[in-house]
C-alpha cells in the first residue's frame, strides 16, 4: 500500500508543478526556454536528469552490468567526466552568448543563422522528431516494465499511465515546470541511489561490499578485471557514445541556452558532474551486481524470449522492501520523467518553431505557436507509446540507434559552428549527412544488432569532425555578416 501513497505523493507535486509553470509561460521563448533565466543549481539537475532516465537505470544498467560486471563503471566516469564537466567547461559559454546573440532558441535555428542557411532549420527540424521518437519509446519501455514488476500493473495501463502524466504537466507548463520538477526529480533520484546500494550490497546474495569483487569473480575473472577482459573495446564504445553524444544532443544543448547568466556556468558544472558520478555510478554499479542474482537472463512474459530489460525490475522487485522498492520507482520515474519531458519539448518545438515558424500559419504569432508546440506535444508522445507497444528492439538498441542518428548529425556541425570561424554550410550540411547516413547504414546493414549500434554511433559522431572542416577548408563561401559579426567581438 505505501507504494500506492508514494506514487500519488509524487504525481501530486508533478500536477502542481505543471500548474505554477503554467502561470509562467506567456511566450514561446517562456515555453521553450524559461525565459533565458534559469538559476545554475536548476540547470545542473536538468542537465543531469535528462542525461538519465529508465535507459540507464533499466536498459543500460541491467544490460552492461550483466554483461561486463565492475569494468561497466567506466561508463559512469565517462559519463561524468566527458558527458557533464568537460561538456559544461568547454561548451556552455560559448553557446549561450551565440545563441543570444542570434537569437536561436532551439539546435535547428541556431544552424540555420550560424551557417546562414535557411533550410537547414527545417531539415535538422525532420531529424530530430524523427530519430528522437524511439530514445522517448525506450524510455516509456524502461518505466513500463519497472510498473509492471513493482506494482504489478500490466505493461499496457503502466504506458498509458506514465504517457498521460508526461502530456498534462508539460502541456501545462513548458520549461518551466520542467526545470522546476528537474530539481525535485534529481533530489529524489540522489536519495533513491544510495538507498538502492545500501540494501542490495547487504542482501545475502551479496553479503557486503567487501564481497562484492570475490563473488563477482568466481562467476567470471573478467567482472573484476580492471579493462574489462575480452569485450572492453565494446564497453568502450558505449562509453564514447553515452559521454560524447550528449554534445549534441539538442535536450542537452538546450540547457545552455537557457541558463541564467554566464556566472552560473561554474557552479553548475560541478553540480552537475558530481551528480552524474552519482547517479551513472550507483545504476551501473546496481547492473554489475545483477550476475550474483540471475544466472540466465529473465523472460518477457508477452514475447516468451529472454530480455536483459527485466534484470533490474525484477531485482529491485524481488529484493528489495517493499517502501525501497517504492522509492526506486519513484527515482526511476523521476529520472524518466524529465527525459521525456525535454525529449517531447525539443521534439515539438523542432516542429512548430523549426518548421511551422516562418510560415504564415504561425508566425508573429506567439499564441498560436504555443497552442501547436502542445498539441505536437501529444503527437510526439502518441508515436513513442506506439513503438514502446510494438517493442521492436531492447532498450539499449532503441537508445543507441537515436543517440548515434541524432548526435552524428550535430555535434560536429555545432562544434565547429561555435569555434571554428571558416567552418560554412557546405561542410556543416556534410557533416550531418555523413555522421547521419553513418549511422543508418551500419544499422541496417547489421538489423540493428544491439552490439554493432553503438559502435555505429561512435562512428557517426567522430566522422563529421574530419568532413566539417575538411569540406569547409575545400569548399570556401564568402564569409557572411552575421559570422564577421559573432567572432569579431
Amino acid at each position: 500500500m505505501v507504494k500506492f501513497w508514494f506514487l500519488g505523493i509524487f504525481v501530486f507535486i508533478m500536477l502542481v508543478s505543471g500548474f505554477f509553470g503554467f502561470k509562467k509561460t506567456k511566450t514561446v521563448d517562456d515555453f521553450i526556454l524559461g525565459g533565458r533565466k534559469v538559476g545554475p543549481w536548476l540547470s545542473a539537475f536538468a542537465y543531469g536528469t535528462t542525461y538519465f532516465s529508465a535507459v540507464l537505470f533499466i536498459g543500460y544498467a541491467g544490460k552492461v552490468g550483466f554483461s561486463f560486471g565492475l569494468p561497466a563503471l567506466w561508463i559512469a566516469f565517462g559519463n561524468a567526466v566527458i558527458g557533464s564537466f568537460l561538456a559544461w567547461k568547454i561548451l556552455a559559454k560559448p553557446t549561450r552568448h551565440m545563441t543570444q546573440q542570434l537569437n536561436a532558441r532551439t539546435m535547428p535555428e541556431f544552424l540555420a543563422k550560424r551557417y546562414d542557411f535557411p533550410l537547414y532549420k527545417p531539415l535538422a527540424a525532420l531529424i530530430i522528431f524523427i530519430f528522437l521518437v524511439p530514445y522517448s519509446a525506450s524510455v516509456y519501455m524502461g518505466l513500463s516494465y519497472l510498473f509492471e514488476a513493482v506494482f504489478g500493473l500490466p505493461y499496457l495501463f503502466a504506458l498509458l499511465l506514465m504517457a498521460g502524466l508526461t502530456a498534462i504537466y508539460l502541456l501545462l507548463g513548458g520549461y518551466f515546470a520542467v526545470a522546476l520538477t528537474d530539481f525535485i526529480q534529481g533530489t529524489i533520484m540522489l536519495l533513491g541511489v544510495f538507498l538502492m546500494v545500501g540494501y542490495l550490497v547487504n542482501t545475502p546474495e551479496v553479503g557486503g561490499i567487501s564481497s562484492v569483487a570475490f563473488k563477482l569473480s568466481q562467476i567470471n575473472p573478467d567482472f573484476t578485471s580492471l579493462w574489462g577482459g575480452q569485450g572492453f573495446s565494446s564497453l568502450m564504445f558505449l562509453m564514447l557514445l553515452t559521454s560524447f553524444g550528449s554534445w549534441g544532443l539538442p535536450q542537452m544543448v538546450q540547457k545552455f541556452y537557457a541558463i541564467r547568466d554566464e556566472k552560473a556556468i561554474t557552479p553548475a558544472t560541478w553540480v552537475s558532474t558530481i551528480f552524474a558520478l552519482v547517479i551513472a555510478g550507483g545504476a551501473y554499479f546496481t547492473g554489475a551486481l545483477t550476475p550474483l542474482f540471475f544466472k540466465s537472463l529473465p523472460v518477457d512474459p508477452a514475447t516468451g524470449k529472454p530480455t536483459p530489460d527485466l534484470l533490474v525490475p525484477q531485482l529491485i522487485a524481488q529484493h528489495l522492501p517493499e517502501w525501497v522498492a517504492a522509492l526506486i520507482l519513484l527515482l526511476v520515474l523521476s529520472a524518466s520523467m524529465s527525459t521525456l519531458s525535454s525529449l517531447v519539448l525539443v521534439s515539438s518545438s523542432a516542429v512548430a518553431v523549426d518548421l511551422l515558424g516562418d510560415t504564415g500559419l504561425l508566425k508573429d504569432k506567439s499564441g498560436r505557436q504555443i497552442l501547436v508546440l502542445r498539441i505536437l506535444t501529444i503527437v510526439f508522445i502518441a508515436f513513442s507509446v506506439v513503438i514502446a507497444l510494438l517493442k521492436p528492439a531492447i532498450i539499449l538498441s532503441l537508445m543507441a540507434i537515436s543517440w548515434g542518428a541524432v548526435a552524428g548529425s550535430f555535434l560536429a556541425p555545432y562544434f565547429f559552428g561555435l569555434f571554428f570561424r571558416r567552418a560554412n554550410a557546405v561542410g556543416a550540411l556534410a557533416g550531418t549527412f555523413t555522421g547521419l547516413l553513418t549511422v543508418v547504414t551500419l544499422a541496417v546493414k547489421h538489423g540493428f544488432d544491439a552490439k554493432v549500434l553503438p559502435v555505429a554511433g561512435v562512428y557517426g559522431i567522430f566522422l563529421p569532425f574530419v568532413i566539417v572542416p575538411l569540406v569547409s577548408l575545400l569548399v570556401p563561401l564568402k564569409e557572411s555578416k552575421t559570422v564577421k559579426l559573432l567572432f569579431e567581438e
